[in-house]
């Protein structure tokens, strides 16, 4: 799933629950610097498309780098966007640190269900017990609906303080 929005469908869901304890800005930041890794092979065609990136050491190293630079941008990006009128847009290091971490550990399961090439575990393993779990359209599926879920059940939980 590189460079998809599907990655997100789980974090819309994990807003929802988690509301003002998860940020979904920088969970989408992680997402992308996720990625960097294969976009770099794909423009080069040098290096192994989903290597060490998409292990779970690798994640957890991109872990800090999407919680350092992740908090501060997702705050600037909320107040560019004006979301500061019905939100608050300062987002705590621990939220930060959770919403990075739960992105870059998600980003390795998800792509480790579709692509033979990933091997999450290394340095431990090079196999990849999670390949194939779901078909590609039963986890397409999984994220399309649970972004829908959590969609709705955001906004209704928003809808229901904002009568309160």
């Amino acid at each position: 799933m590189p460079f998809t929005p599907f990655h997100m469908g789980p974090g819309i869901f994990i807003k929802a629950l988690f509301q003002g304890s998860f940020s979904l800005m920088v969970f989408g930041w992680a997402q992308i610097i996720m990625d960097i890794q294969p976009l770099i092979v794909m423009i080069t065609g040098e290096g192994h498309l989903h290597g060490f990136s998409h292990t779970f050491v690798g994640a957890s190293l991109l872990t800090v780098v999407a919680t350092l630079s992740g908090k501060h941008l997702s705050e600037w990006g909320l107040r560019w966007l004006e979301l500061d009128r019905f939100m608050p847009t300062k987002i705590s290091w621990p939220v930060a640190y959770f919403s990075a971490a739960i992105g870059c550990a998600s980003h390795v399961v998800l792509d480790a269900i579709m692509h033979h090439d990933v091997e999450p575990f290394f340095p431990v393993s090079l196999t990849n017990p999670l390949l194939n779990l779901l078909s590609h359209q039963a986890i397409h599926q999984f994220c399309l609906y649970s972004g829908v879920v959590g969609a709705v059940v955001f906004f209704a939980i928003a809808w229901r303080q904002r009568r309160r």
